[in-house]
């Protein structure tokens, strides 16, 4: 039988190392399953990421790999969890973060194409992480579950709506957590979590079939990791046109797994270092974090000034960009309703979901498709930084900020009273999933309390090349797989 240590060890690597280290029959995949479920049953009663395990399921599969050998996908073996939101598994609990699900022990009909391919590369699920309700919020408290609490200090949040698997990646748990981001919820737990996090183009993973796109298509499916190699390869298996897409991304020149450790041309790179809202929160942490960024690109070689797009300054796109939020809710908790065979009431769905759901059924279509419109034009103004013409070159990346601030006390984000605070720190995120352009969330800065607090580097449309062959010189430069939390397995 493995040692302890041994398993310990084994764990530690990040998901292609684990694969590598099946693959050369250092480690089983049962053992390697056993020693993630061991690690989930240590940390979780702390902070409470896993909320519906399926350890006898993840048993099965990793003895099923053990006997089908080597040749069973590219991450055969590797333990990883889901986020209760999308990525459906057929017949397993699928709760939105809502009471009213989890009341019923509501199952999915069916897998999601995500599901699908995550199993089709050898990946097993040990379990489901923590959302808030409906992923409509950037803190992972829902009622239905209670918060999920951050690893490196129990009284901060772990972000959202990716919180639960950002939690269980940052304490050991598993190499590798699925996420999505509809308004920042892959980059702010990967930010509040010292982890990886890149939002995708629009359109580059398909989120069907049960659904085409939502909010615009501002909702990507993608994961949280500990290193760049894992993020870009879990893309590679999850990108690609599904049949039905809306949205179509144009694929890679090669695959993104290439582009970890390739050589990195010299990048124009603009710095955001202050707030873009005149009530956003102005934290010195922020602008410590982006200061040192900055500093580490520039003696990298990289061209590097203080500059932003001018319309990400324009204040009309957060009353827009609620637009599009409280169709999304009012559209779920319609659909909810038609699936349950009843209306739904404030007994079931969370007062700042049900405030947002009733406004969005009150919407006339007439003013939606304005924000539709304006939100359109709007994104070409931005875009426009990033690409050449009028005698200039255009920028290859954004440096900014992920959230204002280091990550918020469990309670400050969450609550009735609670949307002036969510306006004045979530600045910096939401406009990408408008855009459609790749995001990434880097684990680069901890503040004075140990606190973790990542940088975004954000490309043009379709470039998540550029993104993650800097993240790779970065990683090296900067290394950050030695740090770890308070919490940890």
């Amino acid at each position: 039988m493995p040692s302890v240590a041994h398993m310990t060890d084994a764990l530690a690597l990040d998901g292609v190392g684990q694969a590598e280290a099946i693959r050369r029959g250092e480690v089983s995949a049962s053992e390697l399953v056993e020693a993630a479920i061991a690690a989930v049953e240590k940390v979780n009663p702390q902070i409470n990421a896993v909320i519906h395990t399926r350890y006898e399921r993840a048993r099965q599969e990793a003895a099923a790999t053990n006997a089908a050998g080597t040749n069973s996908g590219p991450f055969a073996g590797v333990p990883i969890v889901a986020k209760d939101l999308l990525c459906q598994m057929d017949d397993e609990p699928y709760h939105l973060g809502t009471r009213v699900l989890k009341q019923l022990g509501y199952r999915a009909e069916g897998d999601s194409h995500v599901y699908s391919r995550l199993r089709a590369a050898g990946c097993i699920v040990i379990g489901r992480t923590n959302v808030p309700e409906f992923g409509s919020t950037i803190t992972t408290e829902p009622l239905a579950y209670g918060p999920t609490r951050n690893p490196w200090n129990l009284d901060h949040s772990t972000g959202g709506s990716s919180g639960g698997s950002a939690a269980a990646v940052a304490a050991g748990c598993v190499a590798i957590g699925h996420g999505n981001d509809g308004g920042g919820s892959i980059r702010v737990p990967a930010s509040e979590c010292g982890l990886v996090g890149l939002k995708p183009s629009r359109g580059r993973i398909s989120i069907g079939p049960q659904l085409g796109e939502t909010w615009l298509g501002g909702v990507v499916e993608g994961c949280l990791t500990r290193s760049v190699r894992d993020t870009a390869l879990v893309l590679d298996i999850l990108q690609g046109y599904e049949p039905g897409d809306p949205n179509v991304a144009p694929p890679p020149a090669r695959p993104y797994r290439d582009e970890v450790g390739a050589p990195v041309e010299k990048l124009r790179i603009g710095v955001l270092d202050s707030p873009l809202l005149p009530t956003g929160l102005d934290h010195p942490d922020t602008r410590a974090s982006i200061a040192a960024a900055a500093k580490l690109f520039s003696e990298l070689g990289h061209d590097v000034e203080v500059t932003h797009p001018p319309a990400l300054n324009e204040e009309e796109f957060g009353d827009k960009f609620l637009s599009v939020v409280i169709a999304g809710v009012a559209a779920d908790v319609g659909q909810l309703e038609k699936r349950l065979g009843r209306e739904l009431t404030t007994d079931d769905i969370e007062p700042s979901n049900w405030v947002m759901h009733a406004f969005g059924k009150a919407t006339n279509v007439v003013d939606y498709l304005d924000a539709v419109y304006w939100m359109h034009r709007w994104s070409r103004r931005v875009i426009e930084w990033w690409l050449p013409g009028n005698g200039k070159r255009g920028f290859d990346v954004l440096l900014a900020p992920v959230i204002a601030g280091p990550p918020p006390r469990i309670g400050e984000l969450s609550g009735d009273d609670s949307t002036d605070r969510l306006r004045a720190v979530m600045q910096y995120t939401a406009q990408f999933n408008m855009t459609g352009q790749p995001g990434i969330s880097l684990p680069l800065f901890w503040n004075a309390a140990g606190l973790p607090m990542g940088v975004q580097c954000v490309a043009a449309p379709f470039r998540e090349d550029v993104l993650l062959r800097l993240a790779a010189q970065v990683e090296s430069a900067a290394p950050w797989a030695h740090r770890r939390p308070a919490i940890h397995a």
